[in-house]
Order: C-alpha cells, then sequence, then structure tokens
C-alpha cells in the first residue's frame, strides 16, 4: 500500500511567506477555509429594522413581534428595509515594532497575511473593503471598495509596505475616528504596545458610533514565552538608543506577570466595550487561528 506523502500546507506563514504575491496567499487561506465554513461571520449590516406593520393572514410566523404582542395583545410584523452592503476597514500597523520575529516571520508579515486573507474573504463575498497602514501617523489610506479587482491594490500596497518608526496608537485612532464617519467594521490588527488605557478610550470612540469593532493581538512567541536562557542585550526596536543588559532568568517570572497583565487588561476592556478580541500568537499557523476565529463569530 502507497504512503501518503504529508501535504505542505500554504496555511503555515513561513510557506506563505514563499508564495509570490500577497493576493495569491490570501487566496489560498480563504479557499481552504470556505471549503470548511457554511455561511459567512460578516454579515450584520445588510437590513436594518424600519418599522411595524399589523399581521394579516400569509405573513410569515417567525417575523411577528412578539414584546408588541405582549403589550398591545396585537400581532404585528417587524418589516426591513435593505442597506448597501457591509463596510469593512482594516487598520494595520506597520509601526517599527511589528518587525520583530523570532521565527524567521515578523509579526507585520502575519498581520499582512490576516489583512489580506479576511479582505479576500470579504470582498468575495461581495463586500467593501478599505485599508490603512499607520505607524506614528497614518502611512496610506485606500478607501472602501467592492470586487475581487480591488484586492490586486490592497494586496500590493501591503508588498509594498515596510514597518518602521515609532507607534502612536491612540493618536491614530482618534485622526481615523474623524474621518470614518459612515458606520461598518473597524479591524485593527496590532501588537498593541500603546497604554490600554489610552487605546481603549480611541476605539471607545468607534463603538459610541456604533461601528462593530474587531482587535486582532498579534505576539510574537519569545513575546509570549520569553524563553532567554543566556545574559542578552535588550534592545528597544523602536528606539535603539534604549539598551539593557540583563539575565533573562532572573526577570523572567516579573516579564511573564507583567505580560499576563498586559494582555488581561485589553481582554477585560475589550469585553466591557463589546469589542471582539482576538490573540493570535504568529506562531499559530493561520488557518488554524482563523478558523478558531470565524467559528466564534458564527
Amino acid at each position: 500500500m502507497p504512503v501518503d506523502t504529508p501535504r505542505q500546507s500554504y496555511f503555515d506563514p513561513v510557506v506563505l511567506a514563499k508564495i509570490a504575491t500577497m493576493a495569491l496567499r490570501a487566496r489560498h487561506v480563504v479557499e481552504g477555509l470556505l471549503s470548511g465554513l457554511h455561511a459567512s461571520p460578516y454579515r450584520g449590516y445588510s437590513v436594518e429594522f424600519a418599522e411595524h406593520r399589523e399581521y394579516v393572514p400569509g405573513d410569515e410566523i417567525r417575523h411577528i413581534d412578539w414584546k408588541a404582542y405582549g403589550k398591545f395583545d396585537r400581532y404585528f410584523v417587524k418589516e426591513y428595509e435593505e442597506e448597501t452592503n457591509l463596510r469593512a476597514y482594516i487598520l494595520v500597523d506597520a509601526s517599527a515594532s511589528m518587525g520583530y520575529g523570532s521565527a524567521g516571520l515578523s509579526k507585520f508579515d502575519y498581520g499582512c497575511y490576516l489583512a489580506a486573507s479576511l479582505a479576500y474573504l470579504m470582498l468575495h463575498q461581495g463586500d467593501d473593503v478599505g485599508l490603512v497602514t499607520f505607524g506614528a501617523h497614518v502611512q496610506r489610506y485606500i478607501p472602501p471598495r467592492g470586487g475581487i479587482q480591488h484586492m490586486r491594490a490592497l494586496a500590493s500596497h501591503l508588498d509594498a509596505t515596510r514597518p518602521e518608526g515609532d507607534t502612536h496608537l491612540e493618536q491614530v485612532l482618534r485622526e481615523l475616528a474623524g474621518k470614518l464617519t459612515r458606520r461598518g467594521m473597524i479591524i485593527l490588527i496590532s501588537d498593541l504596545f500603546d497604554d490600554p488605557a489610552v487605546v481603549m478610550q480611541a476605539l471607545r470612540s468607534f463603538r459610541h458610533r456604533r461601528n462593530e469593532v474587531m482587535v486582532f493581538h498579534l505576539l510574537d512567541h519569545n513575546e509570549l514565552e520569553f524563553p532567554f536562557q543566556r545574559l542578552t542585550v535588550f534592545e528597544d526596536i523602536e528606539d535603539s538608543a534604549v539598551r539593557l543588559l540583563a539575565d533573562p532568568r532572573a526577570i523572567r517570572a516579573a516579564y511573564l506577570q507583567q505580560m499576563q497583565a498586559f494582555l488581561a487588561e485589553y481582554q477585560r476592556a475589550c469585553r466591557r466595550e463589546a469589542i471582539d478580541y482576538s490573540l493570535f500568537p504568529t506562531t499559530t499557523p493561520l488557518d488554524v487561528a482563523l478558523t478558531r476565529f470565524l467559528a466564534r463569530r458564527q
């Protein structure tokens, strides 16, 4: 009996890095995901409640408003009006800290694959998708458009962008809150290395405008586990003048405690504001991380 040769998965981020273009990488990821999903988890703004009208024979029972019946002792049905397709804005952190990667793949690369995959998925289902890359300020804003051909513009920009500069996440989010005035979906992809209190205050402004907000928190294995054993010089990736010589074994427990507190603060704050928060370690294959996320969304 012939032995099956293990198939190399295009969902592995390291393998994805070897594929020629961002659009092609996104297609490989999404087509594999769609084969295992029955419905998109992103629909939600396609219809909106308009008014009640009195029930007449022939109306579908599922449209009856039972709360109205309990109040007025009469049957009413809900009528809806169609809205435009979902408009999504994908915000990708391109600051220097996103350039860190301990296993040959940076947080920024992983974030680009994630952004391209989500964009391809939403464009595939007929939604409008825009893209923002940022560091200390907004670097590039591509307005939302529909059609799978729009993927070329999004992918080309991601392919051409390199992580650089400082992180001023709160400032960028406030800048965007004044620009993105139409209600839709805000997708933030970042390592969130900024003060959680001020970041959440800025995200709150999107929620107050009835946007749906999703946060993908990307962190490297070394940042999460701090596995260093030997005397090491640690350097601030956004400020090379900041350097620290330390014995990792002596500070590991304190570091991990601070990291857990950092993650817990974002998780609690996002839950409180009804923001969908997901931690994505960059060592997790993209199909595994996305499948878990999409299944939970459904």
